[in-house]
């Protein structure tokens, strides 16, 4: 029988009163995490010819393929054939790798396994927003250390507040350092980060968020494991790779950190045709289509920060060794910029909620298509200034 549409109102209400006596009290003001596809929805029809370039994806999609056969079995807790591909190509050894449910579970198994409620991490905004968020969710605190803002008259860049870290990090389990920094776009000093590793040697876990390295691999700190048992590095297939729809990452650390990670993950996190299509692309052809559209990628993006350079209303073009470039802006607002472009159906991001970054928007590199509609939408905003 069809309930009655007050009978739907009434069952709202008490479920609406439920949720409040019992949510935890931390989660009440919480805002969840604005990701690319909870601000734009993907059902609409007008979505078949929309550029999404908000969430720094891949443009191409690789040839990667699972068995049927594969769909009615649970998987192998850590798949071998996964884990041994990607420690060759991290070279790392097999005890050092963790997959997981993106880089993203990564977060989220750290923050569970090293922290308790009323503890605290650090992170130095303007970065990724989930490490906050999955502190506050788990009931840990956030301490804050800003990025210092650098201006050499040619450029701006950002860089660890390495002393004010340093003494923060005494209050906190972990700290974690997004590096190559989103949205930001640029790579943390080694050097600093090395000054933080010593430091907490033997209090903390530092960890350095790597999910764009591949677009600077020269700049990995994966070097830094054998030398100090509290750093740990996130990896992820979302960005180089272009497998964002298969939510595969690793966190890679000492064998001792990624036994206890391995106490508090999911039973099942690899789905077995995901490890199947991550292992093809982490394959020796796998491994040179990734590389080749990065170099392509680099170059698109190298191109657009020239161009970008040349607009009246860019007030600052970031240097970027990633797949987006951040742009802050003058004479125009983020939001009407974001508008416009709304209405010729390209999604860029606003990251002006950010610390430091007001009146800045986020722009994913996507095809030589996308990225020529791009430049004619700014082209037209320039002129408009003339």
């Amino acid at each position: 029988m069809k309930t009655s549409t007050s009978q739907l109102k009434k069952n709202e209400m008490s479920s609406n009163d439920l949720v409040e006596s019992l949510i935890r009290e931390e989660l009440k003001s919480l805002k969840p995490y604005e990701s690319a596809r909870r601000l734009f929805s993907m059902s609409g029809s007008d979505d078949l010819d929309t550029i999404w370039l908000n969430a720094n994806e891949n443009p191409y999609s690789p040839e990667v393929s699972a068995d049927p056969s594969l769909y009615n079995r649970y998987p192998d807790f850590q798949p071998e054939p996964l884990i041994n591909a990607y420690a060759s190509y991290a070279q790392v050894s097999t005890d050092q790798v963790l997959a997981t449910r993106g880089a993203d579970e990564g977060i989220e198994l750290l923050i569970r396994t090293f922290c308790s409620a009323g503890q605290n991490i650090l992170i130095c905004p303007p970065t990724y927003g989930m490490y906050a968020i999955s502190a506050e969710t788990a009931g840990v605190n956030v301490l804050k250390v800003p990025l210092l803002e650098v201006d050499s008259g040619q450029t701006v860049t950002f860089k660890l507040d390495v002393s004010s870290v340093v003494e923060q990090a005494n209050n906190a389990q972990i700290v974690f350092i997004c590096s190559p920094n989103n949205p930001t776009g640029d790579i943390m000093d080694k050097d600093d980060l090395i000054a933080v590793l010593n430091a907490t040697k033997e209090k903390s876990i530092v960890v350095a968020d790597e999910a764009y390295i591949e677009f600077c691999s020269e700049a990995t700190v994966v070097d830094l494991l054998s030398e100090y048992p509290n750093l740990v590095i996130l990896r992820t297939l979302s960005k180089a790779f272009a497998l964002a729809g298969l939510r595969c990452g690793f966190t890679l650390s000492s064998a001792s950190i990624i036994d206890a990670l391995k106490k508090v993950i999911a039973p099942y996190p690899i789905p077995a045709p995901v490890a199947q299509m991550a292992t093809q692309a982490l394959s020796n052809k796998g491994l040179a289509w990734m590389q080749t559209r990065v170099t392509e990628l680099n170059n698109r993006r190298d191109a657009f920060i020239e161009e970008a350079q040349q607009w009246s209303f860019a007030q600052t073009v970031y240097p970027s060794k990633t797949n987006f470039v951040l742009i802050k802006l003058s004479k125009l607002s983020a939001d009407f910029v974001m508008n416009t472009f709304i209405k010729k159906h390209i999604l860029l991001r606003n990251q002006s909620k950010q610390l430091l970054l007001n009146d800045t928007i986020r722009v994913t590199i996507g095809s030589e298509a996308e990225m020529n509609a791009v430049i004619d939408v700014f082209t037209q905003l320039e002129s408009t200034l003339d």
